[in-house]
């Protein structure tokens, strides 16, 4: 349940990323319908995350300092934007920037969540070193394809791209011996990707149920040992009194 939790969390922070940058470069309006619904919809996850994670915490001090990055996702720009529209106190000061410097606050929390979210899913099965070894092939592939080729970079890493997620378009095509080797190569590398890609994805939501068994075995442990402790005590409390019994009777 937990990592299905940090699943939906790490895709609302990344659909709220996009959103973020689009509002930004004036694409779109993200105080406007329907995005607005969006966001605000996805506001009130991050601060249900952020407040109960808050009210559980043992040590509130620490989440808190701990959690700035939650905090800044939370920036509630909707209320800020009607604030300093209707606020003469702010009539001298351009509110399009006091807003956009906001945005670039709640954008940097947001992208902060996320990170934090992705860790978790990072360690599993070390594969962040998988797309390290992608990433680097992804870069040397078109570097390679574009010197023989004779393509721009910007297109012969489109090509890539294409190659290893296995889509080929076929809009660009090798057509050098050294251009289909490293093709060859993308196409191995995107297949071994996904396979790694969906086992990792699979293990990550799988552990979970283990670990809620595991955690309900050692509490289920842990209360045994407190009934052994128990009745050790109440136990010894008898002998001592049986004990303290017969000594009474034999000075009678």
């Amino acid at each position: 349940m937990r990592r299905s939790y940090n699943a939906l969390i790490i895709i609302l922070a990344a659909i709220s990323i996009i959103l973020s940058m689009l509002d930004i470069n004036g694409i779109i309006s993200i105080v406007q319908k329907p995005y607005v619904y969006v966001d605000a919809s996805i506001w009130l996850v991050f601060v249900f995350d952020y407040f109960y994670g808050l009210m559980v915490a043992k040590d509130k001090r620490f989440y808190f300092r701990t959690h700035i990055w939650d905090l800044l996702a939370i920036i509630p720009l909707n209320a800020l934007f009607s604030f300093f529209r209707f606020n003469r106190i702010f009539k001298l000061v351009s509110m399009q920037r006091i807003l956009l410097v906001f945005r670039f606050a709640r954008l940097a929390g947001i992208i902060g969540k996320l990170q934090l979210k992705l860790k978790t899913f990072l360690k599993t099965n070390n594969i962040v070193y998988l797309f390290y070894v992608c990433g680097l092939m992804l870069l040397v592939s078109s570097f390679i394809y574009s010197l023989s080729e004779h393509v721009s970079l910007g297109n012969a890493f489109w090509w890539a791209l294409a190659t290893v997620s296995t889509v080929g378009y076929g809009d660009i095509s090798p057509h050098t011996f050294m251009g289909r080797l490293a093709a060859a190569l993308l196409m191995i590398l995107g297949v071994g990707f996904i396979g790694m890609l969906t086992s990792t994805l699979t293990k990550f939501f799988t552990e979970e149920h283990k670990k809620s068994e595991f955690v309900q075995i050692m509490h289920a442990l842990h209360k045994l040992e407190r009934q052994n402790e128990e009745l050790s005590t109440r136990i010894s409390a008898l002998e001592q009194q049986l004990h303290k019994n017969e000594r009474e009777k034999n000075k009678d």
